[in-house]
């Protein structure tokens, strides 16, 4: 997806995200970023394994 999409859809441009890049540094300090963010990578990974997991579950399986 390409990020002027995304970033139109939300209605935000470079200077939004960027006060809202700084604000979340000074919330969380620079050692606990990178532990949010792999949390919430795992996190997202997760739901897409469990959602991939769902579509072939829906779908009855032949037994011969």
């Amino acid at each position: 997806m390409n990020a002027s999409i995304v970033l139109g859809i939300f209605g935000m441009g470079a200077s939004e995200l960027i006060v809202i890049g700084v604000i979340v540094l000074l919330l969380f300090g620079g050692k606990k970023l990178p532990e949010l963010m792999k949390g919430l990578g795992k996190g997202i990974k997760d739901f897409k394994d469990a959602s991939k997991g769902e579509d072939s579950s829906a779908t009855p399986e032949k037994k011969d």
